[in-house]
C-alpha cells in the first residue's frame, strides 16, 4: 500500500468516524442492555472526564480487558512513587470493576474514548496527558494520530502481533508504517513480536518478556474458597477456564467420561463470555447434567454435575478450587488463552493445540512439562482422568509450570528500565512548576 493510499485510507476512516459518531447512542445502549456498556458511565465513551485533571504532569495508561489491567498495575504504582500523576482507562465493564478494587490511590479510571475524533479529542483537552502507554495489541488508528497531531510520545508496552494481525497488517504496510511510525517506542513480548512490529515500522522495538509474568496471581476472597472448597469435599475436581463456544459441549462429554471412570466427579465451566450463561446451562441440561449456576447463588449438591461459574472477576477463586485446569479456545476455538495465570495458582494445565497468540509461553511451559497440548475431548478426558489417578505426575506438573513462570520474571524490571527515559523529564517539569 503507498503512502497516498495509506493518507486516502485514514482520511476515510475519519470521515466515516465523524458520520458515526451522531448514531452512537443507539448502538452503546443496546450494548449496556447486555451488559457490555456501562449504562451510568456511557458518556466517558464520548470523552466526557470523570474527573477534573490533576496538577502537574499526567501519564495515560490504557488496557483493554482485565489481563492487561493487572499486567500494568505495576507500571502504574512505579509512576505513583515517582510522584506523578495517571489515569487509566479500560474497555469492558468487567476490567473496570476489577481496577477499581487494585489501582493506587490517585489513579483515575475513565472508559477509554471512542476511536472517533470529537471523543479523542474531548478526552485528551481534558487530560492533556504527557506520555500515553498502551498494552499489547491496542492500535486505535485516531487515537494515535491525534496524539501524535499533539506531540505525545506514545509507548506500546507487552506488545504481542498475533499470526492473523500480522499477516492483515503486512497486506496494508504502508497504513501500518503511518501507524506504527508514530509509536516513540515498542516493547514486545517475544523476539516474534518485536520482529513483526519491526517489519511493519515501528522504531525503537525491544522485548521484555511478557509483564503477566511479573504480576501477583489472581485475587479471590478466601472466605468463599472454604466454603465452595467444604461443599466439594473429597471429589474430584477439574475446571474448565475461559471456555468458548462449543466448548462446553466437548467438557460436558468429557464429564460423563469421568463420572463412568472416577464416580463422583465436580466439574466447574468458566465461560469467557459470562453473558452465554444461559445458553451453556440449556445446553449442559440437555445432556443431562445437574448444574449449580454461581451467579445465581445455587449451592453444590452431592449429585450436582457442574458449577457454572459466569460471574466476573472470579477466576482466582476457581482456579484455587482444582488441581486441573483446561484453558479453552484452543480446542473448538483459535488462538488460545493465557496459562500464566493457572501456572502461577498451582493447577495442571491442558489445552488444545490451537494457541498461536500465546505461542512463546506455551512453548516454555511445554519444554518444562508444565503442560500437556491435547487434539480432542477423548484426549482431553484420557489425560484428566490421569493426573486424577497418578498424584505424583500432577504434582510434577504443578511444579513444573511455577518454576517455569519464575524463569520467566523479569519484564517488569525491563519494561520500568525504558519508560523510566520518559518519566524522569516528567519529575523535572514538576518540579519546575512547583517552584513557580
Amino acid at each position: 500500500m503507498s503512502n497516498l493510499v495509506a493518507k486516502v485510507t485514514l482520511k476515510t476512516y475519519r470521515l466515516i468516524g465523524l458520520v458515526a459518531y451522531p448514531f452512537m447512542g443507539p448502538f452503546l445502549r443496546f450494548r449496556a442492555t447486555r451488559g457490555k456498556e456501562d449504562r451510568e458511565r456511557r458518556y466517558e465513551r464520548y470523552g466526557y472526564p470523570s474527573a477534573d485533571k490533576p496538577v502537574g504532569p499526567l501519564i495515560w495508561f490504557h488496557a483493554a480487558s482485565v489481563g492487561e489491567s493487572m499486567a500494568i498495575i505495576p507500571l502504574i504504582e512505579h509512576v505513583n512513587e515517582l510522584g506523578i500523576n495517571s489515569i487509566m482507562t479500560t474497555g469492558t465493564v468487567t476490567s473496570a470493576k476489577v481496577v477499581k478494587q487494585r489501582l493506587p490511590r490517585g489513579t483515575f479510571h475513565q472508559y477509554v474514548p471512542l476511536d472517533l475524533k470529537p471523543a479523542v479529542q474531548r478526552f485528551l483537552d481534558h487530560w492533556q496527558p504527557d506520555l500515553a502507554v498502551f498494552t499489547e495489541s491496542e492500535i486505535w488508528p485516531m487515537t494515535i494520530l491525534e496524539l501524535a497531531s499533539r506531540n505525545v510520545p506514545q509507548v506500546l508496552v507487552n506488545a504481542r502481533m498475533s499470526d492473523r494481525s500480522f499477516t492483515r497488517w503486512r497486506n496494508a504496510s504502508g497504513l501500518a508504517e503511518a501507524l506504527f511510525d508514530n509509536f516513540s517506542h515498542v516493547i514486545a513480548q517475544s523476539e516474534v513480536d518485536a520482529e513483526r512490529f519491526r517489519h511493519l515500522g515501528a522504531r525503537p522495538v525491544h522485548v521484555s518478556g511478557n509483564l503477566k509474568v511479573d504480576t501477583d496471581s489472581l485475587p479471590f476472597d478466601p472466605t468463599e474458597q472454604r466454603q465452595i472448597s467444604a461443599a466439594i469435599g473429597e471429589r474430584h475436581c477439574w475446571v474448565a477456564a475461559s471456555t468458548h463456544e462449543g466448548e462446553e459441549e466437548a467438557v460436558a462429554k468429557v464429564h460423563h467420561f469421568l463420572k463412568k471412570k472416577l464416580g463422583n466427579v465436580l466439574t466447574i465451566i468458566v465461560p469467557r463470555h459470562p453473558d452465554r450463561s444461559g445458553a451453556i446451562a440449556g445446553l449442559l441440561s440437555n445432556a443431562g447434567l445437574n448444574i449449580a449456576i454461581r451467579s445465581q447463588n445455587q449451592p453444590i449438591k452431592a449429585d450436582t454435575d457442574i458449577y457454572l461459574g459466569d460471574t466476573i472477576g472470579e477466576m482466582g477463586l476457581y482456579l484455587r478450587l482444582a488441581r486441573i485446569a483446561f484453558i479453552g479456545r484452543s480446542l473448538t476455538a483459535s488462538g488460545g488463552q493465557n496459562p500464566l495465570e493457572p501456572a502461577m495458582t498451582g493447577t495442571a494445565i491442558l489445552s488444545g493445540q490451537n494457541v498461536h497468540n500465546f505461542r512463546e509461553t506455551y512453548k516454555n511451559l511445554l519444554q518444562a512439562g508444565g503442560v500437556r497440548l491435547v487434539s480432542d475431548e477423548q484426549m482431553l478426558a484420557a489425560n484428566v482422568e490421569y493426573l486424577f489417578k497418578n498424584t505424583e505426575e500432577h504434582q510434577k506438573m504443578i511444579d513444573a509450570a511455577r518454576e517455569c513462570v519464575e524463569g520467566m520474571r523479569g519484564a517488569l524490571n525491563t519494561t520500568s528500565r525504558i519508560l523510566d527515559s520518559y518519566l524522569f523529564p516528567l519529575t523535572v517539569k514538576r518540579d519546575l512548576e512547583g517552584m513557580n
